[in-house]
């Protein structure tokens, strides 16, 4: 069976390909095309597409494309189920679920920046996820170090290190970019969706919906970008001498009443109203 999917693979992508051929389908032939053709070509090519949404095999939840796989295939093996919690940490960002993740993540990246074609990239990466999978399943318990006090030593720092990751929340660095390129797509007043951020990001856009209120002031992403709008109305409110409809327009409302309903929602007063309360308090002042 033919299975597509969106070009440029990192984690779910690689791994996925990996979980169906050796335990789905062993013939299966994997295709990457950019994310906006995956449908259309899933059609032509009689394919099945994967780890992109509004499709069967994708996100669900908190959980990743490989979780899904598991779940729709029945496979209970304990090392897949293990591994599978490595892939969905480095897939979404929450090296925290597993030690091994942030390495997988890197050497995902690393493999992706060095290889640009996707097929040799799926290659390597095969061998890869043999590596995690026979690790999972025979040699997990085996230490690198063999000294039994440096075991020890190692295990109390572990300890004190997921100690203090509970007690201190770790912004991760895929937030920290989006709230900057949501500020510049906002200052200079272009539209963006969740969509293309999340391509941006190469983040699974089901992913960066449901995390993103944890990490920008418990928001829905369209909460924030209004937000941002209404912050930015009212510094120009308060520094310039643009008329409401300019205002509007500058700060992405399709038209003055849409920026009055937003405006009165977020502020309590319509920016009129705001606008002439500043033109009296300076009145007040010089007087």
């Amino acid at each position: 069976m033919k299975w597509i999917t969106r070009a440029r693979p990192k984690i779910d992508r690689i791994a996925c390909p990996w979980l169906i051929k050796k335990f789905v389908d062993a013939e299966a032939e994997f295709i990457y095309v950019p994310e906006a053709e995956v449908l259309a070509k899933a059609a032509e090519l009689n394919a099945i597409p994967f780890d992109i949404p509004n499709v069967e095999y994708s996100h669900e939840g908190e959980f990743c494309t490989f979780d899904y796989i598991l779940k729709k295939h029945q496979l209970t093996d304990p090392a897949l189920h293990q591994l599978a919690v490595i892939v969905r940490a480095a897939d979404t960002d929450q090296f925290a679920l597993a030690p091994q993740a942030a390495g997988l993540w890197a050497i995902s990246a690393g493999l992706a920046y060095n290889i640009q074609d996707d097929h040799q990239l799926l290659e390597i990466g095969m061998l890869l996820y043999d590596a995690l999978y026979t690790w999972c399943k025979y040699l997990q318990h085996e230490k690198h170090t063999g000294d039994p006090v440096e075991q020890l030593l190692l295990q109390m720092v572990g300890k004190y290190i997921d100690e203090k990751s509970a007690s201190k929340q770790r912004i991760p660095g895929w937030a920290k970019e989006l709230k900057e390129t949501i500020q510049d797509y906002v200052d200079t007043n272009f539209s963006l969706s969740l969509k293309d951020i999340s391509q941006e990001l190469d983040l699974h856009p089901a992913y960066v919906s449901r995390a993103f209120s944890k990490y920008f002031d418990n928001l829905s992403f369209g909460e924030y970008i209004r937000k941002l709008r209404i912050e930015k109305a009212v510094q120009l409110l308060e520094t310039t001498n643009m008329s409401l409809t300019e205002i509007a327009y500058l700060t992405g409302f399709s038209d003055q009443s849409h920026f009055n309903r937003i405006f009165k929602k977020q502020m309590g007063i319509q920016p009129s109203v705001y606008r002439k309360s500043l033109q009296k308090g300076k009145t007040d002042t010089s007087d």
